[in-house]
């Protein structure tokens, strides 16, 4: 419980960490090159004791200054020079650039960091080495709609209606006039509000329009980012043919049993009617035929129109391929979050990068299709894993690194039911922990958990205290000097100082646990005991 640092390590009150943590160096307290300025004092003119006969005090000025009067009014603006500079500095480091990193469906077991020893993910690794693992790090729900509302406005979902009480619990048309509220304030809002460029590179899922499909009220760039390119919904087996459908169970009950019943309803009346036991007039089979004919064509124009309508690329609020290609899609995807980076290297910057790897339908470049020892799931996972690396080699070769808080996440856990009608599993893996993607079992809402701030936040600790996705909003808001909002509840918490040592529990005592809208599950820390939470 609370932060592990190595055998024997424990904290100093100078800031050093006695003992080594796994995976770092012993790292030195950081101690800030500008120390308290010295007490200036005004220093007053000192004019002769006598004046010539005759001469008023006005014909006096201005007085001779001493050398020694010149060299203290220097060191004053010296003194002055220096706490400026010292003052800036200090406003530098405390509104850092911020990039976020999500996965999409990916497993708390299937980081290299997190124990998998057979999936490839030397970057996220890299990333975990370099900064603070979170082993007690949860989702807010175990869906991708509601869990990505809460990540973004630090708030249950079920206080900004993202929160379903019907039993689909996220968008799948594009078409839904349902979308995150226009009053709900997000931590791209925020960090616009106060300087930073920003930018949203992948996938939305959090609504599009209300009315009409030009309105965009629920679109990224209405929600405080100033640049979009991705998905608004979200990547389905539908998308990519081929892949199945995941209208499977629907389409048997609103498809084919029907047209079966109308079909043996066709069968037996006309079986009646030609055995003369009942007249049935020739315009019921018409209607019957013609009832079926509707069925059967309504669902062909699905299935023609899902793909163009609800799998297609957007930048900013244009269309630029529909439906989209897979083909380098990460790449593209990876290209794009590399050079907003370099276009806002000078200025402060919020990189939200939200990945469509690892949700079926799977996919990858050639360069990485069947190279792992996990089918298509990790060929998937290793090309996301890839992306990960280039951004971070691109905070490293502009000099940002230092200057740049990362973290990398998941918005749920795997999805372990997802298995093809062929046997192929393309679910990842939660580790020890039952469940996954859709319930609130531990392998549902267990998520990886990784910040890196190089200079700021110690490498290589592991903190098993229990935090949320929802943490990122305060901890963010509060590093770019933004206050946060005061007429609705924020149920994240900054989690700087346990980041830091500063603090050594969570502030959270307790975390509940929603299925859609419906309590399911309370996790309490008690806040004066060492025991586990519950």
């Amino acid at each position: 419980m609370g932060h592990k640092t190595g055998s024997a390590g424990r904290r100093l009150p100078s800031g050093e960490v006695q003992g080594r943590a796994r995976g770092s160096r012993r790292v030195p307290a950081q101690t800030s090159p500008c120390r308290e300025p010295l007490a200036l004092k005004a220093l007053p003119y000192h004019y002769p004791d006598s004046r010539p006969p005759g001469t008023d005090l006005a014909g006096s000025y201005p007085p001779r200054r001493s050398p020694s009067m010149s060299k203290m009014r220097k060191m004053r603006v010296f003194y002055l020079l220096l706490i400026f500079l010292c003052g800036a500095q200090s406003y530098t480091a405390s509104r850092p650039n911020i990039v976020l990193l999500m996965a999409d469906d990916l497993g708390v077991g299937d980081p290299g960091c997190y124990g998998n020893k057979t999936l490839r993910t030397p970057n996220i690794d890299r990333l975990a080495n370099g900064g603070v693992k979170l082993t007690q790090h949860l989702a807010a729900s175990p869906l991708c709609t509601p869990s990505r509302a809460a990540f973004m406005t630090g708030r249950y979902p079920v206080r900004s209606g993202m929160a379903s009480r019907s039993l689909i619990g996220v968008f799948i048309f594009t078409a839904c006039s349902g979308g995150l509220p226009t009053n709900e304030i997000t931590f791209a809002k925020l960090l616009k509000n106060q300087g930073y460029s920003t930018a949203l590179i992948g996938k939305w899922h959090l609504g599009v329009n209300c009315y009409n499909k030009t309105d965009f009220c629920h679109h990224p760039l209405r929600h405080g980012f100033d640049y979009f390119y991705g998905l608004p919904t979200t990547n389905l087996r539908d998308c990519k043919p081929g892949e199945g459908s995941v209208f499977t169970s629907a389409s048997r009950w609103l498809v084919f049993i029907p047209l079966q019943i109308i079909g043996i309803a066709v069968l037996t009346l006309g079986v009646l009617h030609f055995l003369g036991l009942l007249h049935v007039p020739i315009s019921v089979f018409i209607c019957l035929l013609l009832l079926a004919s509707l069925i059967l064509i309504l669902f062909l124009c699905f299935l023609h129109y899902f793909r163009p309508l609800n799998c297609f690329l957007m930048k900013n609020f244009d269309i630029i391929q529909q439906p989209m290609s897979y083909d380098n899609l990460t790449q593209r995807l990876t290209t794009e979050a590399v050079q907003f980076i370099q276009q806002n290297a000078e200025t402060p910057f919020l990189l939200f990068l939200s990945f469509i790897h690892v949700h079926t339908a799977l996919f990858s470049s050639k360069e990485f299709a069947h190279k792992s020892k996990h089918g298509r799931y990790g060929d998937a996972a290793e090309e996301m894993d890839w992306s990960v690396g280039q951004i971070l080699n691109v905070l490293d070769e502009l000099g940002l690194a230092n200057d740049t808080l990362v973290y990398f996440t998941s918005d749920h856990g795997a999805h372990v039911e997802e298995v093809t009608t062929k046997g192929e599993i393309q679910g990842g893996s939660n580790g020890i922990y039952k469940g996954g993607k859709s319930n609130n079992w531990e392998g549902g809402i267990r998520i990886p958990g990784i910040f890196r701030w190089p200079g700021v936040i110690q490498a290589g600790l592991e903190i098993d205290e229990p935090t949320s996705n929802m943490d990122i909003f305060p901890t963010i808001a509060k590093l770019a000097g933004s206050p946060l909002p005061e007429d609705r509840i924020i149920d994240g918490r900054d989690l700087m100082p346990l980041l830091q040592g500063e603090s050594q529990r969570s502030e959270h005592e307790f975390l509940f646990h929603y299925c859609n809208a419906y309590l399911n599950a309370v996790r309490w820390h008690p806040q004066n005991s060492a025991s586990l939470p519950c």
